[in-house]
């Protein structure tokens, strides 16, 4: 398997145009991991709210338990 240095000495050969190319596709493919992550995570959800895991809430409450969430994390 090849380093993260290996593949940054690689890299730094290309000609600009095609290091930008390869930014650009890096960005694609991060972009299109993180929505088949969150696809995943909502397939998920979906099912443990059928099975009764989950229980419905109001929207003020699930806003109150993230703007905790927020406030812990700062």
């Amino acid at each position: 398997m090849i380093t993260l240095e290996e593949a940054i000495l690689t890299v730094n050969q290309l000609p600009l145009e095609q290091r930008e190319m390869l930014l650009e596709i890096i960005k694609n493919q991060m972009i299109e991991t993180r929505r088949e992550e969150i696809a995943q995570d909502a397939k998920e959800a979906i099912t443990s709210f059928h099975r009764g895991e989950l229980k419905p809430q109001s929207v003020e409450n699930i806003i109150s338990e993230l703007q905790a969430t927020l406030t812990e994390n700062e």
